[in-house]
């Protein structure tokens, strides 16, 4: 008898969804952590302001690099 891989049973779409979910989760609480270490980094020299389109913007980028790490280490070297 073969044995089967977890993808190939069916009807876990609803167990890869929560995977993804969980990786979003991940690299968005890992951005957060990063945008606010930035933040007190730029808001520590001559009284500067972080804007919250600066904080978002910081977010994005640093969420848009987690996913190419992300892409790279899950998709293979």
């Amino acid at each position: 008898m073969k044995t089967l891989t977890i993808l190939e049973v069916g009807g876990l779409e609803g167990f890869v969804a929560m995977i993804i979910l969980m990786i979003l989760a991940v690299a968005f609480v890992i951005s957060l952590v990063v945008t606010a270490i930035v933040k007190l980094i730029y808001e520590s020299k001559d009284g500067r302001k972080f804007s919250k389109s600066q904080f978002w913007q910081t977010m994005l980028i640093s969420l848009l690099i987690c996913g190419l790490i992300s892409g790279f280490v899950c998709g293979g070297m």
